[in-house]
């Protein structure tokens, strides 16, 4: 090895992609999350149908971020060797799945999946993205994934 930091293969201008994308799908996420809550307070449709929508969009831009995070994944050998690297990367691939069952229960009704099943979905997929996010701060801050060298010190 050549003593550099662990290099980002999905890259624009030289900055990681990865992390320009994860923001969206995280906030859509935890968006669905507390207008389930609000839903389950207000009884309100609208805060059903807007879980439905955040829920569509996170689905979208994770599948952005999936793609930026996989080509460094593989990229480099190195990442693969972390553990933090696959607790974040199934970590997210639970997130998605869990997303995407709570999307199906909601398509023909969205107030339908509330209060009990979508509700608790968006709260699981809430809880584990704090972990997957933890672990993606752990490859950036402490393992210098996608750090430059001249960033480094």
């Amino acid at each position: 090895m050549d003593g550099s930091n662990p290099r980002s293969r999905a890259r624009l201008l030289g900055h990681p992609i990865h992390p320009m994308l994860v923001p969206f799908p995280i906030a859509f996420f935890i968006g669905a999350f507390l207008s389930d809550l609000a839903s389950l307070q207000s009884d309100h449709a609208f805060w059903a149908r807007a879980s439905a929508w955040l829920l569509g969009a996170g689905l979208l831009g994770a599948l952005l971020a999936a793609a930026a995070g996989l080509a460094d994944f593989l990229g480099d050998r190195r990442i693969r060797s972390l553990g933090a690297a696959w607790v974040h990367m199934l970590g997210n691939v639970a997130v998605v799945a869990i997303e995407l069952v709570n999307l199906g229960l909601r398509l023909d009704d969205p107030a339908g999946a509330l209060p009990t099943p979508g509700a608790y979905l968006s709260g699981a997929a809430f809880l584990l993205l704090g972990l997957t996010g933890w672990m993606g701060g752990e490859l950036v801050f402490r393992h210098r994934v996608g750090v430059s060298g001249a960033d480094a010190g």
